[in-house]
């Protein structure tokens, strides 16, 4: 007897419950995305959202994995390989202040994701993982766990300033130069967002020398694009 197959395998649900997570807590804010909403995007049953993630927190923690692991290598990218290891991390966190600015619910999905225990748990392991192997030759005194031990308090500054959303007298570029990135500052972005695809767009001038206009989109499915 020939089985049958599922109409969706394991895969392609969880990809599509993502898919419908990103696009929901982007229109609507990660704590007014309701359940029963994310399953009927997804086009899944209860049972089988549940399997995979159990809650929404299980979603944000995918999808705050996802962006530790995409963000330092994007940051490689847009700045190039043989980039200082100073510029690459000056460019990462000024990819997340940026973002938080483009609307109060992509906001809401740091703050949160910076927030929960588990999910900045994740950040500071993570970043702290970088940061190793990005100045450990720099260091040969630190380990991964002073790296860490200085993440658990960078990682809170990074939330404070991130919850405080930008005016006319706390602009992005005062928030990246009191994160004392260098004098690595932006033009004001003007973000841009395609409710019909679910992505956001952003364009910005990294006000440093050797460095192009750079264009960063998010979309709904889960994925950063650079465009140089």
């Amino acid at each position: 007897m020939i089985p049958i197959a599922r109409r969706y395998d394991s895969e392609d649900a969880k990809r599509r419950i993502l898919s419908a997570c990103v696009r929901l807590f982007i229109e609507k804010g990660y704590r007014e995305a309701k359940m029963t909403e994310i399953i009927a995007c997804a086009d899944v049953s209860t049972s089988t959202f549940h399997n995979i993630f159990r809650s929404k927190d299980g979603v944000l923690e995918e999808l705050t994995e996802f962006m530790f692991d995409n963000q330092f290598s994007l940051a490689r990218r847009i700045m190039g390989e043989e980039a200082s290891p100073v510029l690459v991390y000056a460019f990462e966190t000024a990819i997340q202040m940026t973002l938080t600015e483009l609307n109060e619910n992509l906001r809401e999905i740091y703050v949160e994701a910076y927030t929960q225990p588990k999910q900045v748990e994740l950040i500071n392991q993570k970043t702290a993982t970088e940061l190793y192997h990005m100045f450990g030759s720099y260091l040969p005194g630190y380990s991964e766990s002073d790296f860490y031990e200085l993440e658990i308090g960078t990682s809170g500054i990074m939330r404070g300033y991130m919850a405080r959303p930008c005016d006319k007298y706390f602009t992005l570029n005062k928030k990246l130069e009191t994160e004392d990135l260098l004098g690595f500052t932006f033009s004001d972005p003007e973000p841009m967002y395609n409710s019909s695809s679910g992505a956001f767009s952003l364009t910005y001038t990294p006000q440093t020398a050797g460095v192009e206009i750079v264009s960063i989109e998010v979309d709904n499915n889960v994925s950063y694009r650079a465009n140089d």
